[in-house]
């Protein structure tokens, strides 16, 4: 092995991560397990193109939601309604199978005094999209997150999502949809709030919601 890669995989190697040269000959192994040549020609470039897609899917694991959560604003004029930024699509993948998790997410709040920008709330829901997820996770660490930033009176999430790996694998079951919610505060305490909130994203009231 040449001294410069070799050098290269021990600087990865102690800082706990992978190399990418290690990375794409994993992808070249599972190629091969799965009964293809790595070396054809339509195959070739495949170790890096999945390499660089992996760091695509899962770039949350670079970012901290209490850096994206920053900067608040008290310039409020007295607003103390709900704030709601619904139907928030989102890629994820499940850390079962490495499947896609596809779908929207409902956030909303009730100010406390503080409000935030409505870009911050899109990119949270990216930070934690973008790692190895179960649903029920994901939708309770946006909300934890967004809660620990604010301390607003009321925070809510809802997820509504498709599982790859339950409609291209296993039972097969297309058009099957998964909700999960987190709700704390106002909208866990105060029914009529929570049906507000129910109402403006559009999910029925009667809606069995898991609330994780």
């Amino acid at each position: 092995m040449p001294k410069d890669q070799s050098e290269k995989r021990g600087r990865d190697a102690r800082s706990g991560r992978p190399s990418r040269e290690e990375a794409e000959d994993a992808v070249r192994v599972l190629i091969r397990w799965a009964g293809d040549d790595p070396e054809r020609e339509g195959l070739k470039s495949t170790p890096g193109r999945v390499v660089r897609a992996y760091e695509e899917y899962f770039a949350g694991y670079a970012t901290d939601p209490a850096d994206v959560l920053g900067r608040t604003f008290k310039e409020t004029n007295g607003y103390d309604e709900i704030v709601v930024l619904k139907d928030i699509r989102f890629e994820s993948h499940c850390e079962h199978h490495i499947a896609p998790i596809i779908g929207k997410v409902h956030v909303a709040y009730l100010p406390d005094k503080r409000v935030i920008g409505i870009s911050k709330l899109a990119r949270l829901v990216e930070v934690f999209a973008k790692r190895l997820q179960i649903q029920e996770k994901m939708t309770a660490q946006i909300a934890t997150a967004l809660n620990e930033a604010l301390k607003p009176k009321g925070v809510a999430v809802i997820v509504e999502a498709a599982h790859q790996c339950m409609t291209t694998r296993g039972v097969h079951k297309a058009g099957v949809a998964m909700v999960t919610s987190h709700m704390l505060g106002a909208f866990r305490d105060d029914p009529m709030t929570r049906r507000e909130l129910l109402a403006i994203v559009g999910v029925p009231a009667s809606t069995a919601l898991t609330n994780v």
